[in-house]
């Protein structure tokens, strides 16, 4: 029954991260929940049981959104590559730091993007690049570093932040934006998974049934993203960043 439920889980966390991302939302706390105790007991395990299936719903999502949607390989491709690297670092960061003091920081960058986006009712809905392909390729390597390294090191909103820097900075509509952060965070997913698989931090018996689950959900959701358009996006965007806000600020005051 557990196995069923983290499923159905997994299956919804596809579908909203192939869309504007924060699948983490819902499968990582499902694996704390549903997993018995003493699996549930070791961080490393839940976490890279979690990436193993992101991956795999991720990975479809790229195939879904490169068939139809125009991404920009030769910015984004070298950006996801540096992106990947960030990430390895940033994960082997984490024994000689405390993550936790970056929550009150990614709460008032998520306020900030969520006020942004409200105030501005056409940000996203044409796509225009404004960059030539050397200044993406520079922005994208610095976003590919900067996003990495935070994804590695502590990991929830990357997809949303990506969004919005390919929306704000680039230039790109919603749909486009998605399509080129599902490759970023590809990446920086990849890094971890290879992390966690060397030091033997996957339950494969959960991961491998809810990485098909993702798979499936990740596939509708690509399908309803580009059959409904930039505002679809946009509406479900703003709605998971609402999510997170209202997660982090309860993680910050609690704790105070």
């Amino acid at each position: 029954m557990d196995l069923l439920l983290l499923c159905l889980l997994a299956l919804l966390a596809g579908f909203i991260d192939s869309v504007v991302g924060g699948g983490g939302l819902i499968q990582l706390p499902a694996l704390f929940l549903f997993l018995p105790a003493p699996l549930a007991a070791s961080i490393p395990a839940v976490l890279g049981t979690n990436k193993l299936s992101s991956i795999c719903g991720t990975g479809m999502a790229v195939v879904q959104y490169a068939r139809r949607v125009p991404i920009r390989w030769r910015s984004i491709l070298p950006a996801g590559l540096i992106a990947f690297v960030f990430s390895f670092l940033g994960a082997q960061t984490v024994s000689l730091l405390n993550a936790q003091v970056l929550k009150p920081l990614v709460l008032g960058l998520l306020v900030l993007v969520a006020l942004y986006t409200f105030a501005n009712k056409d940000l996203g809905n044409l796509h225009a690049p404004r960059l030539t392909l050397q200044r993406e390729r520079q922005f994208g390597l610095l976003i590919g570093m900067a996003i990495g390294f935070y994804d590695g090191f502590f990991g929830p909103g990357t997809g949303s932040l990506l969004m919005f820097l390919f929306i704000g900075l680039f230039g790109f509509d919603f749909l486009t934006a998605s399509a080129s952060a599902r490759v970023i965070n590809f990446a920086t997913n990849l890094s971890a998974v290879l992390y966690f698989a060397a030091t033997d931090n996957i339950l494969y018996r959960y991961a491998l049934p809810m990485a098909a689950c993702n798979v499936l959900g990740s596939l509708l959701g690509t399908r309803l993203a580009m059959l409904k358009g930039n505002r679809f996006v946009r509406a479900l965007f703003l709605v998971v960043v609402s999510a997170m806000i209202l997660r982090f600020a309860w993680e910050v005051f609690a704790a105070n």
